[in-house]
C-alpha cells in the first residue's frame, strides 16, 4: 500500500460489521487503534472518508438479540444501533482530533443526480472543516428493499466514486483474493495485484471465497465493488481488518490483494461525463466565460449569457459560446428557472437574486467537461 497511497489524496476506509462489535458490543479498543490509524493517515495529509457497518448488530440486542430477518426488524434494530455506533465512534475519534460527522445515506442518494449533488456537497463540505471525519452508513431505517445496497461494500464504492477518491480500502476477515479456498485447500495461492478484473478472478471469488466476507458481502462483491470503484479511477485494497492497527500493517506492506485502476480519478470522470450526459438544456457564455472554461475554471453566473430550456438541477446541459458552438457539458447545480435569474450577475447579486445562498458555481469544474478533452 505504500507506492499506493504516497500520492492519494483521498481514502475511503470501509469496515464490516464484526469488526466493529462483538456480540452486540462495539469493540472500544479496536476502534480506538483504528482512530490513530486514520490519524497517521491524515497526519500525512490525507483526507480519509469512513464507512461503517454495525447499527444493526448492536442494536439487535434491543430486539432480544435474535439476528433479525424481516426488513422491518433489522430497520429497528439499526434505529436502536445506530446512536450507539456515533456515541462511540464520537469518543473513540475525538481522542485523535476528529469531529465526527454522521452522514446516512440510500442508494437514490448515489444515483439521482440532484441527490447526488447534494450528498457530494455535504461530504466535502464536512472534509474542508478541520478534524472533519464523514462517517457513512446507509439509512436502513427508511431504505426498502427495492431501493437499498444491502451492504456496505457497495455503498462505499460509490460513496469512492462521488468524491472521486484515490483509494478504496475494504477491510474484511480476509487478506486478498485466493485461487482457491486456503480454509480447505492448502494449495491456495494468495492473489496480491491486479491490474484488471476478469471472469476467472469472479470465478474464483464466487466459488472457493464466496464465504470469506463479513456481514452480508462477501468476495463476489468484494469483486463487484473493485469494478465500480475501478471505472471510477480508483484503487481498491482487500485486506484483514481484525488486528489492532490494520491501515498500519497495511502501510507494512500486510498481505492484500489490490486491484489497480487504469485511469486517475480525474480521467476516469471526464471519461464517463463525455460518454454519459444527454444535455437536457443549453446555457451560452460570454467569451470571458469561453476562456475561463478552456483554463479549467468553474462556469459561475458572471459568464452567462442566455439559457435555453426547462431543466432542474443536477440535469446535464451542453454550454455554447457566443457563436452557437458547443464547448463543454455538464451537470447544473441549479435549474434552468434560477439560472435566468442569476444569469450576468456576481455571487453577492445571485444571492440576493435568489433570496438564498447558492452554489458558487452553476458547473462545477469537476462535473464539466470540455468538448477537445
Amino acid at each position: 500500500m505504500i507506492k499506493v497511497a504516497e500520492h492519494a489524496r483521498r481514502i475511503v476506509v470501509k469496515v464490516g460489521s464484526a469488526l466493529i462489535c462483538e456480540n452486540g458490543e462495539v469493540r472500544e479498543a479496536w476502534l480506538k487503534a483504528l482512530a490513530r490509524d486514520l490519524a497517521d493517515l491524515r497526519q500525512a495529509g490525507k483526507e480519509v472518508v469512513l464507512v461503517s457497518s454495525g447499527a444493526i448488530a448492536i442494536g439487535r440486542q434491543a430486539l432480544g438479540g435474535g439476528v433479525p430477518k424481516k426488513l422491518e426488524e433489522k430497520q429497528a434494530a439499526a434505529a436502536f444501533g445506530q446512536p450507539r455506533l456515533m456515541a462511540a465512534m464520537s469518543d473513540a475519534f475525538e481522542i485523535e482530533g476528529f469531529i465526527v460527522a454522521q452522514a446516512l445515506i440510500t442508494l437514490d442518494d448515489t444515483e439521482n443526480r440532484r441527490r447526488w449533488l447534494n450528498a457530494r456537497a455535504t461530504l466535502e463540505t464536512i472534509l474542508a472543516v478541520p478534524g472533519g471525519l464523514p462517517v457513512i452508513n446507509e439509512n436502513d431505517t427508511v431504505a426498502t428493499d427495492e431501493i437499498r445496497y444491502g451492504d456496505n461494500d457497495r455503498l462505499a464504492a460509490r460513496v469512492a466514486q462521488m468524491l472521486s477518491a484515490d483509494i478504496l480500502v475494504l477491510l474484511s476477515d480476509v487478506d486478498g483474493l485466493y485461487t482457491a479456498d486456503p480454509r480447505s485447500d492448502p494449495s491456495a495461492e494468495h492473489i496480491s495485484e491486479l491490474d484488471r478484473l476478469t471472469d476467472a478472478h469472479f470465478a474464483m471469488a464466487s466459488g472457493a471465497n464466496a464465504g470469506t466476507g463479513l456481514g452480508s458481502g462477501g468476495m463476489a462483491t468484494k469483486l463487484m465493488v473493485a469494478e465500480i470503484a475501478y471505472g471510477a479511477g480508483c484503487a481498491t485494497i482487500i485486506a484483514h481488518g481484525d488486528g489492532e492497527r490494520p491501515l498500519a500493517a497495511l502501510l507494512d506492506m500486510a498481505r492484500h490483494t489490490l486491484i489497480r485502476p487504469s485511469l486517475t480519478p480525474k480521467a476516469a470522470r471526464l471519461q464517463w461525463l463525455a460518454s454519459h450526459l444527454k444535455p437536457e438544456g443549453d446555457i451560452t457564455v460570454d467569451d470571458g466565460a469561453a476562456a475561463a472554461l478552456a483554463n479549467g475554471s468553474s462556469l459561475l453566473p458572471v459568464g452567462i449569457a442566455h439559457v435555453d430550456g426547462e431543466f432542474d438541477r443536477g440535469a446535464a446541459i451542453s454550454i455554447s459560446n457566443t457563436r452557437g458552438t458547443r464547448i463543454a457539458r455538464g451537470v447544473t447545480a441549479y435549474s434552468a428557472r434560477d439560472v435566468s435569474l442569476i444569469a450576468g450577475c456576481r455571487s453577492d447579486e445571485a444571492e440576493a437574486r435568489l433570496g438564498v445562498r447558492g452554489r458558487p458555481a452553476v458547473v462545477h469544474r469537476d462535473d464539466l467537461v470540455l468538448d477537445d478533452e
